[in-house]
């Protein structure tokens, strides 16, 4: 997901991308430890993801500070 698509989103919506995120690169790391990850990359993809979203949650609660 891309950063314009991000902040079309409201803060609500943000959080629970955060969160499905957050979850997703448990799995991973879980995986990772386990030797049962097919694709490294996808730990790299999802690990940029989650800093997108908080960097645009910040953009957000300091545009309306």
């Amino acid at each position: 997901m891309n950063a314009t698509e991000l902040r079309n989103k409201s803060g609500d919506e943000l959080q629970t991308e955060l969160i499905e995120n957050l979850k997703e690169q448990f799995v991973l790391r879980m995986q990772r430890s386990s030797g049962q990850l097919a694709r490294p990359s996808d730990m790299k993809s999802v690990r940029r993801n989650i800093a997108r979203i908080k960097t645009i949650m910040t953009e957000k609660t300091r545009a309306g500070s």
